[in-house]
């Protein structure tokens, strides 16, 4: 454990120096966290040793150090110990260099080295590819600190109702890592909150079927609501549409976004959307149209907009998907304003 009571300490003197003859730019470590540069201990030319073995240049180092300077508090042993952890997973010693100079406070973060050896072992067993593995560890480490019965668990819980909601067992292992590449964080869920989930959703009369298309359209982010928040959304939605609970229904599987959203999120989007002078009629049409932010919903009618398009009188399909999407029905319809009304070389039929 660190000190940070920075009031009665000095700067570690053979620290500083150290970290000058790397080139370092020392006043960015004070800026962010200068208690580093006040411990009584630190290893700034083992750890900049480390890295240049594993092909790391001056600038690189330097960089690595001014991002994450905690990384000169580790011994020696541990950033081997973490290096060879973390080679497990790298294809070698220079995509290996380039993740931790990307993401080194994931790297340098070294007190759960059992348990992140115990869970790379589990999802390489489990069908994981390396590289989606190095992706969980740079973008969602925490889920390597849980103790691996804790990932196995919830993996077990998600086969289970795979499986009990008519799910084949052919298709379980592909359907889990899918889900589980789009959406690491399930694995910060209890079981229990997963199970509890589910059965809301059966509660609300959809089929196992229904619940499963549900579970593979949100990517996994069921699990990271709760019963309450998706009743609260599930009755705003039927208020505002005026809708039964059928219809309700058809409308929650064609856009899950209005179980995923909470009420505060749905209403400014709704808003949002009427301020255009969009009716409540065609966003019931077509309700994907509430997964887009404000902003992006009026940038894109301001685009249509200027291409003489009028979205309250046409569909709101020209609005949705993703920023690719939406540049290809942008595409469309520019191309058809701009195409002529004849074509000039085409030969006239003129009657007698």
């Amino acid at each position: 454990s660190y000190t940070t009571d920075t009031k009665s300490r000095a700067e570690n003197k053979k620290t500083l120096e150290n970290l000058y003859s790397l080139s370092v730019d020392i006043t960015k470590i004070r800026r962010v966290k200068e208690w580093v540069l006040l411990q009584d201990v630190a290893y700034v030319k083992e750890i900049a040793g480390i890295l240049q073995e594993m092909g790391a240049d001056e600038t690189t180092v330097a960089n690595i150090i001014e991002r994450c300077p905690e990384a000169i508090l580790h011994t020696p042993a541990e950033i081997n110990s973490q290096r060879a952890l973390w080679q497990l997973v790298c294809q070698n010693e220079k995509q290996l260099i380039k993740l931790i100079e990307q993401f080194p406070e994931s790297f340098f973060t070294t007190e759960y080295q059992q348990n992140q050896k115990a869970n790379i072992l589990f999802f390489q067993e489990l069908g994981l590819k390396n590289n989606i593995i190095t992706r969980f560890l740079t973008s969602a480490p925490n889920i390597f600190y849980n103790p691996v019965e804790k990932n196995k668990n919830v993996i077990e819980t998600l086969q289970r109702n795979y499986l009990n909601l008519g799910g084949s067992e052919a298709n379980m292992k592909i359907w889990i890592l899918k889900l589980l590449s789009q959406n690491p964080f399930i694995l910060l869920n209890t079981s229990t909150a997963i199970q509890e989930n589910l059965e809301f959703l059966q509660k609300n009369d959809f089929t196992d079927q229904e619940v499963l298309q549900l579970l593979s359209k949100l990517k996994g982010f069921i699990f990271q609501l709760n019963s309450t928040t998706m009743q609260k959304s599930i009755l705003f939605s039927k208020n505002i549409f005026k809708c039964s609970d059928q219809e309700l229904k058809q409308l929650v599987l064609k856009c899950p976004a209005l179980l995923y959203y909470s009420v505060p999120v749905l209403e400014e989007r709704l808003e949002g959307l009427l301020k255009e002078g969009i009716s409540v009629a065609q966003i019931r049409e077509t309700p994907m149209v509430l997964e887009l932010t404000t902003q992006i919903v009026q940038y894109r009618i301001k685009k249509l907009s200027a291409l003489g398009y009028d979205i309250k009188s046409g569909n709101l399909e020209s609005l949705n998907g993703t920023k690719k999407d939406f540049e290809v029905t942008y595409g469309k319809i520019q191309s058809k304003k701009e195409r002529p009304i004849f074509n000039p070389v085409a030969p006239l039929h003129i009657e007698d």
